[in-house]
């Protein structure tokens, strides 16, 4: 969600899929939606863990680092076929979590709920493709510019831009935002896709308008394009390019002109704990450092969008 506004936009980006309580191997958990999670102590162990003293002695003594996310979004967090949790988050919370010694547990909710969960104490952070922008860090909402809260800090770990599909073999001449004009698009509420969108629709010229749909989750916008029901899609990048890949054995869809945007995802945390920030900071430099974020990035195929060292406030 990028750069000029927010690639899963100022709180928002909705995605809602009941989940279980999920072990995830080694400093890992995951709550059901709605559920506090109640981190196991069996995982990792603070004293022998490299970056265990950057932390706050509340989480530190917590054991446990409360994660909001949206967990519907492939390949970022998302169910599999077995209803197991994966995706890129859950496994750089995982090697996050060996270097803090402690689980980053993570709870499904709603994106546009995340950040008000943050200022409610509900979670420690969120880390759910969440693009790093100025106006998040202010607290500002993209669409209206006035203040909505007190803003939250970002730790970027990957960049991303924003990408057009279509159903595949019926690209309708659709390469760019401009030739979405006079078409309908399904795309997720509140992300940069919206965003783009709404302001695309503004240039259109001679009433040809762009037809927005927008769904709670990206899943459901694919589900209506796949059956006829508009004319193209819009999401992150990765999430494209994996609907294009996996989708009906790659036979739905395909990507079509090039992806716009580009900005970081971070994990957001309060403005109030830079001592969690920084903590988190410090363990993302170490995994890139010793090559454990290079390996979840491949074994993803996102290697375009990997970050060299971990950045805060990065975004614009």
């Amino acid at each position: 969600m990028t750069a000029s506004t927010t690639r899963r936009s100022a709180a928002r980006r909705t995605r809602i899929l009941a989940v279980g309580a999920v072990a995830v191997s080694g400093a890992l958990l995951l709550a059901g939606c709605g559920d506090q999670t109640n981190a196991s102590q069996g995982g990792s162990d603070v004293k022998s863990a490299p970056l265990a003293d950057k932390l706050p002695k509340s989480v530190k003594d917590a054991g446990v680092v409360k994660v909001g996310s949206d967990i519907a979004y492939p390949p970022v967090e998302y169910k599999d076929k077995d209803g197991k949790v994966v995706g890129i988050d859950l496994d750089i919370a995982k090697a996050l979590g060996e270097q803090l010694g402690v689980e980053f547990a993570f709870e499904n909710g709603t994106f546009d709920t995340l950040l008000g969960g943050l200022r409610s104490k509900r979670y420690n952070i969120a880390m759910s493709a969440m693009t790093d922008t100025k106006d998040r860090q202010n607290g500002i909402d993209s669409e209206t510019g006035k203040k909505v809260g007190e803003g939250v800090d970002f730790v970027d770990y990957f960049n991303a831009g924003v990408s057009i599909y279509t159903k595949k073999g019926d690209t309708q001449g659709i390469e760019t935002w401009s030739d979405l004009c006079g078409k309908k698009v399904v795309l997720q509420r509140g992300t940069v896709s919206h965003d783009l969108a709404k302001a695309e629709s503004k240039k259109c010229e001679g009433g040809k308008k762009i037809a927005i749909e927008a769904f709670d989750n990206d899943q459901q916008a694919q589900t209506r394009l796949r059956s006829g029901g508009a004319d193209a899609g819009s999401s992150d990048f990765p999430v494209a390019a994996f609907a294009v890949k996996t989708s009906g054995g790659g036979k739905d869809f395909e990507l079509v002109g090039e992806q716009v945007e580009a900005a970081p995802y971070g994990i957001a945390v309060p403005k109030n704990n830079p001592e969690l920030r920084d903590a988190i900071k410090a363990a993302l430099d170490a995994i890139i450092k010793n090559g454990e974020y290079d390996k979840i990035i491949s074994k993803w195929g996102v290697k375009d969008g990997a970050v060299t060292e971990a950045k805060i406030n990065g975004g614009k």
